[in-house]
Parts: structure tokens; sequence; C-alpha cells
């Protein structure tokens, strides 16, 4: 099976000044077809600067991305036929209503379709505000508007930089059940950027993050996480329960819990060892770690080589 994307030795740089910023540096990995991929990392770590080399508005330096087997730079007609999406929030004519900015786009990308227009505006929770102009909308609403103008040419893969920008919770919830209704019903590809490392756990299959224009990790949500995981302990005192165990475990604790990096199977010796030092144990249960903490201890485990150099990220 080709996958959707594929982006190999990927590098971006460019000058600012007197100094070279390198905004991506040697990015390889891939997106299966069918599956919602989250494109995790702070902000200046080059997610944008990607997703532009993906839609082809920009050009590598170095490298190079493949859509369903197919260079970028040969690509045109693969574009405007099998992908949409937007990069850095979607833009509209502010005086224009939401229907006609979609119509207007609709028409440019030769997919003017009346009807598909209205489904798509009742998709995304946006045909009650379909006359409005844009220009009284919120971030919100245009971001939902932009997902349903990344849908109008029927993509097979859709690629969005922060998608729940603006969201109240209830919109966010819905656009994470819309986004994976992408995947599981329509059989679209769905690659995302987001910050909400809670609501990409809940609806990726994979990611990637990357950390100065380099990637750190990438998999499947559930074999990363599930390759930290670790048994929690209540006991007192902590400092010196996790003193106890650090020669032997990888173990940290906040002010209530003790994680201790270790099999299920170790939890007996483990108690057995606190137990005879005269450290009480109050509770344990496994710990698996959330996308948050696998993601916070990736990025901190990063090196950074360049520190001393005169090279700059973006």
């Amino acid at each position: 099976m080709i996958d959707a994307v594929a982006i190999d030795h990927l590098h971006k740089t460019f000058k600012n000044g007197k100094t070279m910023v390198r905004a991506v540096d040697g990015l390889t990995f891939t997106v299966p077809e069918r599956t919602v991929y989250g494109f995790l990392g702070h902000n200046g770590a080059g997610k944008s600067t990607t997703i532009r080399m993906m839609l082809g508005l920009a050009a590598p330096t170095a490298g190079e991305v493949r859509l369903f087997g197919q260079p970028v730079t040969q690509a045109g007609s693969l574009l405007r036929k099998r992908v949409g999406g937007f990069v850095d929030s979607a833009t509209f004519y502010p005086f224009l209503s939401g229907r006609a900015n979609l119509e207007v786009l609709a028409r440019t990308a030769g997919c003017f379709q009346p009807g598909r227009i209205n489904a798509l505006l009742e998709r995304v929770g946006m045909a009650e505000y379909a006359e409005r102009p844009v220009r009284g909308y919120s971030t919100g609403m245009k971001q939902r508007l932009g997902i349903a103008a990344a849908l109008l040419n029927d993509p097979d893969l859709v690629i969005l930089d922060e998608p729940t920008n603006g969201l109240d919770p209830s919109g966010i919830q819905a656009m994470r059940s819309l986004i994976r209704e992408l995947a599981d019903r329509d059989g679209k590809t769905v690659l995302l950027s987001s910050h909400l490392l809670h609501e990409v756990e809940q609806t990726c299959d994979h990611v990637a993050i990357v950390h100065r224009g380099k990637l750190v990790s990438a998999g499947a949500v559930n074999d990363l996480l599930a390759g930290g995981a670790q048994i929690k302990f209540a006991a007192r005192p902590l400092d010196r329960a996790a003193a106890l165990l650090a020669a032997d475990y990888a173990v940290n604790h906040d002010e209530t819990w003790l994680y201790v990096q270790a099999a299920d199977d170790e939890t007996p010796a483990l108690l057995r060892r606190m137990l005879a030092a005269q450290i009480d144990v109050f509770q344990v249960m496994p710990h698996r770690l959330t996308l948050e903490e696998y993601f916070l201890n990736v990025v901190h485990n990063e090196t950074n080589p360049m520190a001393e150099t005169e090279v700059a990220y973006a």
C-alpha cells in the first residue's frame, strides 16, 4: 500500500539577516492511508513550514515530500484533486458571506457543487451562519468554515493546521468527532497539527513529534504510550521512597504520587522493599502515560548539539 504522505530527509533553511534559520532539519516519516495522524511540536518546531512544503506552498532546501507516491514538485493536478487543507489558520474574504466564500473557492478549484456546499456547511455546524459576512465570524467559526473549504474537492488527504483554535469545549468535541468520521466513515487520511495533546490522544492513530526542526519520536499512539508504562504509589514519606528505588528504577514524584517505571509483575517486590524500609504505602495502581506526559518527556530528553552555533530555528 502506498502511504498518503512520505517525507524523506526534508530540510528547509533560509536567511534572516546574518543568521541561517533551520526550520526543518532532516525530517523523515510516513503517514499511512485512512488514518488520523498527529503532527506535534512546540511553537516554532517546524510544523507549519513542513505543512507548507506538503501543500506545495514552499520548496524544500533538500529532501522530498511525496503524496500518494508522487513528488509534490510534480503533483500539481494531484494537489488540486486529492488534497485539501489549510495552514496558519483559514483565511477568507471578510466582506463575503461564509457561503459566498465557499462558492468562490469551489469555482476557482473547478469543483463547484451547490449541494455539496450546503452539505458541508451542515456538517461543520455553519449552516445557521452561512449568509453572514465572514468579518463578523469568531475565530472558531472561521476554523469550522476552513474545514468546509478543505473538503470542497472531496479530497483523499486532508491537512489541517491547528483546526481547534478558537473553539469552545463543545466545538472541540464536535471537531474531534468530525475528524474521526473523515477517516473511519469516509476513508480519508487526515494529518493535523495541534497543541491540544489531550485531543490528539483521543483523535489520532499515529503521531510524529518534532523539536527544533528534527523528528524526535513517531509511531502508533498506543504503542508509544504503552512503552512508558509505570506503576504509581501513594507512599509516605515520598522523598525517601523515591531515593530508595532510584538506584534501580527510573522514578519521579509529585506531591501525591511516586511514579516508578517498572513492569506490573514487579509490584509485589516493590511493595515489600518499601515496607521493609518502614515506608507506608496507601495505594498502588498501574499508570499509563498520557500523550502530554510522553511529549514532554521526549522533548525534554532531546539534546541540542547546535546550541552554541549561529543556527536558529523557526
